[in-house]
């Protein structure tokens, strides 16, 4: 991100800036509109939501007068209105996706089914595509990054979501020469994993965030799919399925993070977990051979070594997202993405006992969480990964609670999007 506000300001002073489509105006979006609103050399000049007076009152919400809000009723008026520095609302995504105007499209849905229509419309039509679904990107990450490549765009996942605040730790340490050796995030609550949108409905409400949303954070499946882009863009692995998820304070990981031979919990280096006690924070865990480096943290009040944490005590959410759709358009860079094909997967676990012929319901719902898991395990093991169940996906059998599903124990609806890109990715990459 360095220097990216000094070009920014360089658009600004020449009158231009970077013509970026909204979709979805939920929390997150609203917040990201009222951000962008405030920086220099870039707009949300599109924003779609299914219930066009969101997108409406995100707009309104940040300031915006209702004089220079449009409702797009065509194309080319949609694009001459955002091309003159003003503001479109829309309720179909093809407003965005198919704009002569739209340089970068960012995806604020988080619902996978959405989420993989919007990123192939928006690499097929051209366009740099910030993925603020993690949900989707965990699922069809990779493939989406090659169609991107192949297209000559940015695939990325967003700044200011934690494992782009991770990515941005992680390369900085890799930059300076150090060996990291975990990587990871905090989480802000015990994993309750028989939480479900009723069991949470009364705080939900007290906080004014849904229901499934919640239930999805408190089950551990939200911080299970952050894992997975991380691993996915660095190349670690969980240590153990579901990974450690220790209680700590950030002055206790490194000494916690080292091998059990070194007294810590780990039977390997280069994994990737979460600590309970440091949230909103992210951190990664570093080492150097060298005993100037060492004498030299140590100085700095970097603990006694051999292990150093690195650590960040926030991360911005869609606040800090519009960065990664400028670090697109002007430097032709990605936050983070997949450097292959999956390096872990968030698998699905009953929730309770299922019967067959009983439909599912996906994360932060009432039937499934996800964990997880090395991808050639749950290759191996035929596991289903839990963002391809909808409410479409019918169990064939009985499960037991805890029990993994794996594929061939269910229905899933072949005339998804979602799944078919799925499959060509496991062809892709096999």
């Amino acid at each position: 991100m360095l220097g990216l506000n000094y070009k920014l300001e360089e658009l600004e002073k020449k009158g231009e800036f970077i013509c970026t489509g909204v979709i979805g105006t939920g929390q997150m979006g609203r917040g990201m509109v009222s951000q962008m609103i405030l920086m220099k050399g870039m707009k949300p000049s599109i924003v779609v939501d299914i219930n066009i007076e969101n997108a409406k009152k995100a707009l309104l919400y940040a300031g915006i007068e209702e004089k220079d809000i449009l409702q797009a009723e065509t194309q080319e008026a949609a694009d001459a209105w955002a091309k003159e520095g003003k503001y479109v609302i829309a309720s179909s995504i093809d407003f965005v996706t198919k704009s002569k105007a739209v340089q970068v499209v960012i995806d604020a849905t988080g619902v996978t089914e959405v989420g993989a229509k919007i990123a192939l419309d928006t690499i097929t039509n051209k366009k740099h595509i910030v993925m603020l679904n993690a949900e989707a990107d965990c699922v069809i990450g990779p493939i989406l990054k090659k169609l991107a490549d192949n297209a000559g765009v940015v695939y990325t996942g967003a700044a200011g979501d934690e494992p782009g605040a991770v990515k941005e730790l992680y390369d900085f340490a890799v930059a300076m020469g150090f060996e990291v050796r975990v990587v990871g995030k905090g989480k802000n609550n015990k994993v309750d994993l028989d939480c479900n949108p009723d069991t949470v409905r009364e705080e939900a409400t007290r906080r004014g965030v849904s229901p499934h949303m919640l239930a999805a954070f408190k089950e551990g499946s939200k911080t299970m799919v952050e894992m997975a882009l991380m691993s996915n863009s660095t190349g670690f692995i969980p240590d153990v399925r579901g990974a450690h998820g220790i209680s700590g304070q950030v002055s206790e990981l490194p000494a916690k993070f080292s091998l059990k031979e070194e007294g810590g919990i780990l039977d390997k280096y280069g994994v990737v977990d979460y600590v309970d006690g440091i949230a909103p924070g992210v951190f990664v865990i570093v080492s150097s051979p060298l005993p100037e480096v060492n004498h030299e943290m140590q100085y700095l009040s970097m603990g006694p070594g051999p292990n150093y944490v690195l650590y960040r005590p926030y991360h911005l959410c869609s606040l800090e997202t519009p960065l990664s759709a400028a670090m697109a358009v002007l430097d032709h860079k990605a936050t983070i993405a997949p450097i292959k094909g999956l390096v872990s997967e968030v698998v699905t676990v009953a929730k309770k006992d299922l019967k067959a012929g009983q439909n599912l319901d996906g994360i932060g719902g009432y039937t499934v969480y996800g964990t997880l898991e090395r991808a050639e395990v749950a290759k191996d093991l035929n596991l289903l990964p839990v963002g391809l169940v909808s409410r479409d996906t019918v169990l064939k059998k009985d499960v037991k609670k805890g029990d993994l599903i794996t594929y061939d124990m269910v229905e899933l609806n072949e005339d998804s999007l979602l799944l078919q890109l799925r499959k060509l990715q496991d062809k892709m990459f096999n």
